[in-house]
């Protein structure tokens, strides 16, 4: 029998050179896969290595070294103790020059000074008060609500400071206000004096009289 050959055509060696490639393309696709990273395929971060060294802390500040916000605190606050020392020694520096102003003006040894109290203050709402030293006024006094409610919480004013001679002299005091059931009411009180050679201190006194329900008005001399 004679074997009959025939040469084949490149069409039909067409089949045989695809089925190879269809076979090798899902291997090159997972090959590509593998390759790929993990980002890629929206796959989440990997962690740290732990076999990689930690970032290296930040270095503290070295220990003299102040914040510059702390050191501004400080320099205001030294600067509100220095302000408030020198408001103390302003106040103190006033006081001795009217210490130093009164010894001057008033010496002891012709200094006169009159002082005023009100005891109670039932009977007798306190609006003014005129001075007199032998005849002649030195003083005549306004008061308003506020003194008159300090002088009826146990305050003593210093009503009038002069100068006076050594020898006798007089004091005239006049009161002016609302007595009782608000009337008007007008009293006067007096005074012979002796003036030596220090200085001298009156005290003008108003006080309740529960018996005769109406108030009374004196002078007193502090020898």
């Amino acid at each position: 029998m004679l074997q009959m050959t025939r040469a084949m055509s490149p069409a039909d060696d067409a089949p045989r050179r695809a089925a190879p490639a269809a076979l090798l393309a899902p291997l090159l696709a997972g090959v590509l896969l593998a390759a790929l990273p993990h980002t890629a395929l929206g796959a989440p971060p990997a962690g740290p290595d732990p076999t990689s060294p930690a970032p290296a802390a930040s270095a503290p500040a070295p220990p003299g070294e102040a914040p510059a916000a702390a050191e501004s605190s400080l320099d205001t606050r030294g600067l509100d103790q220095e302000i408030q020392g020198l408001k103390k020694d302003v106040v103190d520096l006033n006081k001795d020059l009217f210490i130093l102003e009164e010894e001057l003006l008033f010496p002891a040894n012709t200094q006169v000074a009159v002082f005023l109290s009100v005891d109670v203050g039932n009977f007798f709402g306190l609006d003014s008060v005129q001075l007199k030293i032998d005849q002649k006024e030195v003083i005549n006094y306004l008061y308003t609500p506020r003194e008159v409610e300090a002088l009826l919480k146990g305050g003593v004013q210093r009503l009038y400071l002069g100068n006076l001679k050594v020898g006798g002299h007089e004091l005239v005091a006049f009161f002016n206000g609302k007595g009782p059931n608000e009337r008007a009411y007008k009293r006067g009180a007096s005074l012979r004096f002796q003036k030596g050679v220090g200085a001298k201190y009156l005290e003008l006194k108003i006080d309740d009289r529960q018996r005769k329900l109406q108030p009374e008005f004196e002078i007193k001399d502090w020898e």
